[in-house]
């Protein structure tokens, strides 16, 4: 329990966040982090460089995501998520799955 209890004091993410965090799963670099959050949001999240890299900076100081090597011959920074991260992402889905549920019939009363 001793992991949950750490991945969880990062909890509750913002949708920003997230997304982000989601979009390294995979290693990737930041344009390909910015066009991801966009397509995952279907639009409604759009990741200016300084806002992005800002969060990279962080999420890397808390050991929530990696800086690779350098996968490609244009130097391009790669990031992907630690193992703290894969718990932090898997524990905030869990917090908005059971929020969603909790007042999904709350939300049908209202039509």
């Amino acid at each position: 329990m001793k992991k949950k209890v750490a991945a969880e004091k990062y909890l509750p993410l913002t949708h920003t966040t997230y997304f982000i965090l989601i979009s390294l799963i995979k290693p990737l670099h930041g344009y390909g982090i910015m066009q991801n959050v966009e397509e995952m949001s279907n639009g409604e999240v759009k990741l200016g460089p300084g806002t992005l890299y800002g969060a990279l900076s962080k999420l890397e100081k808390q050991g929530v995501i990696v800086k690779m090597d350098e996968l490609d011959e244009e130097r391009r920074k790669h990031y992907i998520l630690t193992e703290l991260g894969r718990d932090v992402v898997k524990l905030e889905y869990q917090r908005l799955r059971n929020q969603v549920e909790a007042s999904k019939k709350y939300i049908e009363e209202l039509g």
